[in-house]
């Protein structure tokens, strides 16, 4: 407790680093090339941290720790480098040039990939997904809405649209190009499937999806856009509102980024505000190491997230409610609500207060449901008028949310179901929509438990029949935003629990044995982000601290604080806890998108921890 106390910020909240892959300083780099700062004087030492994480035995650059090589980072990484003036001769540069070559050839690499490439002149606009404008006219009925896609993927298409459109090319030396990764050139000029299809049905409308992205690109080629300045317009206007309000457009590094080259397109200079802003957004995301002379750069900011959390753990740990921390952290929380409407409002069937917490400093338009359940826990845990007030405001909205299948997803009431999406070309981030997940499901069950919600309550019933329907054979559930089985497993049997459904119930006791059967035999838990791909591997991987306490909170839940089982992992938290008062974990347990982006949250080998062992010591009354 006392180390998660000095972490905090005299405001009143916790924020730790939030770490990614290498894609972010690669494609940092890459935007400075393309709007013309190339000599901004941070770029070595990103290029330095960039070169650091380079796996030295293949060349590669990872999602991960112990990840499979990833082509389009990979591919980023080295273009990133030429760019900073590393020689294709150089040992490291001819390592990622091999591994590429082994993987295909540049040409594979994802569309998002494509356009940083496009738009420094390394392939055509051909070989880039259309994304016409012209969406932003089309009714709400239509199968394509951008108010049916998820939050993140519309923060994307919108200014992503606008280069497509603009086709902007920076023209470089070509010393700096990549000609040599590719091992097709004709590909260069055309958008290629992503993949091997698995089925006939997938080849078809993969099939179907590129014959329409070359009829779009007749229709551009032949000038028959009559709506195009108009659509362009619209864009730009979303655009720039959608930047009030937020820490840049959807607070996440990659449309803060694409907005620099889009708006640039729409003739935006330099010291426009809307620019100047976006520059900033992008500069708080580094952190500089200068013992290293190295900076890396951050995804987002965790702080609501992370504030949320650690308030839980530290009020599950026994601390004073009264105390100075608490008082603070709950003002700092009362203050972030969302009190405005955001996107959300477009799917929402009955009218709601307005509430809702989101995951960063600023984030206006994008509440979250997984980050208003952990806030309004948190919140009526620590009491008072004011919380209690917010923090039923928080649920109310979070019951407007649920979706139709009894489930929740993160930012949006019914952006599934439309599994067409997924064969769009530009669709190979595997999160075109936002559909109700186990994870999240579970955490607002836990919240609506600590509200006085019972499983007979309809919103509950319902979630509940939700749940039993994504239960894998095994007992197990799939983890959506964190690392994964024991992640998703872990959060729906403490929702259940909290809200008093019965735990000896059949199903609810196989995943009991699911747990007891991946626990390791010193009472650690560990699973890799490597079951995203391979599923079979689910529940296995190095022992950390974060899935330790996940599973010995799901064990606790199921088997009650006595049961062997909870207190071998008690017994190993206890062991592995390091000089300082916390725990060394390196692995990635956060998910961004499964098999494209993972997170390190620096807080959760702590405060998970922090959590488990206080609940222990609460529900075993010692």
């Amino acid at each position: 407790m006392e180390q998660l106390l000095v972490q905090q910020l005299p405001e009143g909240y916790w924020c730790a680093e939030l770490e990614g892959d290498s894609i972010l300083e690669s494609e940092y780099i890459l935007l400075k090339h393309i709007i013309g700062q190339e000599n901004d004087p941070r770029l070595p030492w990103i290029a330095n941290y960039l070169r650091a994480l380079q796996r030295q035995e293949d060349g590669a650059w990872i999602q991960y720790p112990g990840a499979k090589p990833d082509m389009s980072a990979t591919v980023k990484g080295y273009f990133a480098l030429k760019l900073m003036g590393d020689k294709a001769d150089a040992p490291h540069m001819v390592k990622a040039r091999e591994l590429i070559h082994k993987l295909g050839g540049a040409e594979r690499c994802n569309t998002y990939t494509k356009f940083y490439l496009a738009a420094l002149g390394q392939i055509s606009y051909e070989a880039v997904p259309s994304i016409p404008p012209e969406i932003v006219f089309l009714p709400k009925w239509f199968y394509f809405h951008l108010d049916k896609v998820s939050a993140w993927s519309r923060t994307m298409i919108t200014p992503l649209s606008i280069v497509v459109s603009h086709r902007p090319v920076r023209k470089i030396e070509p010393e700096q190009g990549i000609d040599e990764l590719y091992l097709c050139q004709e590909a260069r000029k055309k958008v290629l499937r992503n993949g091997e299809s698995k089925s006939h049905h997938d080849r078809t409308w993969t099939t179907v999806f590129l014959s329409i992205d070359r009829v779009l690109k007749l229709v551009d080629r032949a000038g028959m856009t009559p709506l195009r300045r108009r659509a362009l317009d619209r864009l730009e206007d979303w655009i720039v509102d959608h930047t009030d309000r937020s820490d840049g457009l959807g607070a996440i590094f990659p449309p803060m980024v694409y907005i620099l080259i889009a708006l640039r397109c729409r003739g935006y200079k330099e010291d426009h505000p809307v620019i100047r802003a976006a520059h900033k957004h992008l500069d708080d995301l580094m952190i500089v190491d200068h013992e290293r002379q190295q900076i890396r750069i951050q995804p987002c900011f965790s702080p609501i997230w992370d504030t949320g959390i650690a308030a839980y753990a530290l009020t599950e740990a026994g601390l004073d409610l009264t105390h100075p921390a608490m008082r603070r952290c709950a003002q700092w929380l009362l203050a972030k609500e969302c009190r405005q409407p955001g996107d959300w409002v477009a799917n929402v069937k009955q009218p709601v207060e307005p509430s809702g917490w989101y995951f960063e400093f600023n984030n206006g338009y994008y509440p979250d449901v997984d980050d208003t359940a952990m806030v309004a826990m948190a919140l009526r845990k620590i009491g008072g008028d004011e919380a209690l007030a917010a923090g039923k405001r928080g649920v109310r909205w979070m019951l407007a949310m649920q979706n139709q299948d009894g489930g929740w997803a993160a930012f949006d009431r019914e952006a599934h179901n439309r599994p067409l999406y997924e064969y769009v070309p530009f669709a190979d981030h595997n999160a075109m929509q936002d559909p109700s997940c186990p994870d999240i499901t579970g955490r607002t069950l836990e919240c609506l438990g600590h509200h006085g919600f019972l499983p007979d309550d309809s919103g509950v019933a319902k979630s509940i029949n939700f749940i039993r329907s994504k239960q894998e054979p095994d007992g197990c559930w799939f983890g959506r935003w964190g690392v994964n089985y024991i992640y998703g497993t872990w959060q729906v049997v403490c929702g259940l629990r909290k809200v008093g459904f019965d735990m000896q119930t059949d199903w609810v006791r196989k995943a009991g044995k699911w747990l007891l059967d991946h626990q390791k035999e010193d009472g650690s838990f560990g699973e890799s982000a490597d079951t995203y791909e391979d599923p079979s591997l689910r529940g296995q991987g190095p022992s950390t601290a974060s899935q330790t306490a996940w599973g010995t909170m799901a064990l606790m839940a199921i088997f009650g604080a006595e049961h062997p089982a909870v207190l071998r992992g008690i017994q190993w938290l206890v062991k592995e806890q390091n000089s300082t008062g916390t725990w060394d974990e390196h692995w990635f347990t956060g998910t961004g998108f499964p098999k494209v982006f993972y997170l390190r949250y620096h807080l959760y080998r702590h405060y998970f921890p922090v959590m488990c062992l206080g609940r222990w010591l609460k529900q075993s009354g010692r």
